[in-house]
């Protein structure tokens, strides 16, 4: 057999084998998927009701951390030492402590989830925020965060991990309180956050790699001192996607 029938035989297996692969399968860059959305058994049952959301599991004891407020509000209590962060340094600083409530959500369908928050900042409280999570497992999710940094500033952060965690600190907020909203139409996600729900300001988005079933949720963190108290409030969970993700309208 001569060289060029040997090459159009391997180049015809190799095109077979290609045509055979599933459309799912993941890509170096991407974080394998799996069925099983929780890997660490911290996942109790809960009944939270806030604004149209039930939310019916809760991460970390995160159902012994809140109050309802009489004005439909929710208090959120994190004690100090509190996180959620996967360290890309050898693990030095990944703490997976943070109480979450969530909503368990179908990502083969849109949704959008917006909440207002007012973190509690204070003078030793640095890193303190409130959250809006997307959450798979303890390597696996995305949180959007209203906090305070080295500097005292309160800007929005986004952290996703995909196995490690990056940190991202966008813009400055000289403001208590924020709106914040997480978007996906099943192929992109998105996230935003604005000042008076109207003016939405895009803070990353990025193709929605996440399994079938996920968790929505919110949170309190408190990862160095003293404690963070968050109100929560006016959160909606709906079952369609922002009409323009870079607008976020």
């Amino acid at each position: 057999m001569n060289k060029t029938i040997i090459c159009q035989a391997l180049l015809t297996g190799c095109l077979m084998l290609a045509a055979c692969q599933p459309k799912n399968a993941t890509t170096p860059n991407e974080p394998e998927q799996t069925g099983n959305i929780n890997t660490t058994g911290k996942i109790t049952d809960c009944h939270i009701n806030l604004g149209n959301v039930t939310f019916t599991q809760a991460l970390n004891g995160a159902d012994t951390c809140v109050n309802l407020l009489a004005d439909g509000a929710l208090e959120f209590r994190c004690a100090e030492g509190l996180d959620y962060f996967c360290d890309p340094n050898e693990g030095k600083l990944s703490n997976n402590t943070l109480p979450v409530l969530m909503i368990p959500t179908d990502n083969t369908k849109p949704f959008t989830l917006t909440a207002k928050v007012t973190p509690e900042f204070t003078a030793e409280g640095l890193y303190n925020a409130a959250d809006l999570f997307v959450y798979v497992n303890d390597t696996l999710w995305q949180k959007l965060a209203f906090e305070q940094d080295e500097y005292g500033n309160h800007r929005i952060v986004s952290v996703r991990t995909q196995g490690t965690s990056d940190d991202n600190n966008h813009d400055k907020i000289d403001a208590q309180s924020v709106y914040m909203k997480i978007s996906s139409d099943t192929q992109t996600i998105a996230s935003y956050y604005s000042l008076d729900k109207k003016e939405w300001h895009m803070v990353r988005l990025y193709r929605n790699y996440y399994p079938d079933q996920i968790y929505l949720g919110i949170s309190s963190q408190c990862p160095q001192r003293g404690g963070c108290t968050s109100r929560i409030e006016e959160v909606t969970l709906s079952h369609d996607n922002v009409g323009d993700f870079r607008m976020g309208e």
